[in-house]
């Protein structure tokens, strides 16, 4: 199985020179991310983030299915994540990497697991018929940090997401098409991200949004997922050393903090989208006439 190229002693030692001395390769504070970029596509459900030269592509669909058998009122949500080997030449096809089955867990526990999507709201008839809904997540490009990267991806999709209205006369479901009736948002009941610190000297230095270099170079990481309002989802710690509790605490701190800042960006970025899609008002007229 190929593996990700290991950066030389060289490499290692100046990377950790240069930290030790408060200072990264590309000029960014400690707890700085990089250049973030959240692209929305032409349909509902579709976003592009770029963290630096990391890129990874989210996209939600959803069809009409069975409930399972113990879970009659509840719909189904699903996570399938892809590592391509465009990506990296480390990822095969059809062969799931150590990476992939970590990032699809981290995914899973943060959003499915912390209930961010109310799947009582995907029951339409109950015991009979509910949304399956299906988050594909595509990594296009890999240089470090692929959960915050993935997890900022699936939730911006989720959010932009746009699930076809319904209704029901007669014990008969209606599924309306997008020019029939509008489309409705997605029950969202809270909005976790992830963000991963990476730690050397037993956690003495730890730093926000490693590159692939830095990765490879740190002792372990720490992954924290949370919403804006400071609830923690998840709290993993991955690699070798010890960590104090405290020092442990001081990252759970910061990575609430850049949760919010991650989470006011989407905001943004979620905006400017609807204004795009609104021009005219076309909207609100169509909203005014299915409530008519």
């Amino acid at each position: 199985m190929p593996r990700e190229a290991e950066p030389s002693i060289n490499e290692r030692v100046f990377v950790l020179q240069a930290l030790q001395e408060g200072t990264r390769l590309d000029g960014r504070a400690l707890d700085a991310f990089r250049k973030l970029e959240i692209i929305f596509g032409v349909e509902y459900g579709v976003a592009d983030v770029r963290l630096g030269r990391t890129r990874v592509l989210a996209k939600i669909s959803a069809s009409v299915t069975a409930p399972y058998p113990d879970r009659k009122f509840d719909g189904v949500f699903i996570i399938n994540t892809e590592l391509s080997p465009l990506a990296s030449p480390a990822f095969e096809v059809g062969r799931q990497s150590d990476l992939e089955t970590h990032l699809s867990r981290i995914l899973e526990t943060s959003l499915r697991h912390s209930q961010a999507i109310s799947t009582e709201s995907l029951c339409l008839v109950a015991g009979q018929r509910v949304w399956s809904l299906r988050a594909d997540v595509h990594v296009l490009d890999h240089d470090g940090n692929l959960i915050d990267a993935a997890g900022l991806a699936t939730l911006a999709a989720l959010r932009h997401y746009r699930i076809p209205d319904t209704e029901i006369k007669g014990g008969e479901l209606t599924v309306f098409t997008p020019l029939e009736r509008d489309p409705v948002p997605l029950a969202l009941l809270h909005h976790p991200l992830c963000v991963t610190l990476n730690y050397f000297e037993q956690g003495e230095k730890v730093i926000v949004d490693a590159t692939l270099i830095e990765q490879q170079c740190s002792e372990g990481e720490i992954i924290i997922a949370a919403n804006p309002q400071g609830e923690v989802c998840l709290v993993q710690k991955g690699g070798g050393g010890e960590v104090d509790a405290l020092k442990l605490l001081g990252c759970m701190e910061m990575a609430v903090a850049k949760v919010r800042q991650l989470g006011k960006k989407i905001d943004v970025v979620l905006e400017a989208d609807a204004k795009l899609r609104d021009k005219g008002g076309i909207s609100r007229e169509l909203q005014a006439e299915n409530e008519r």
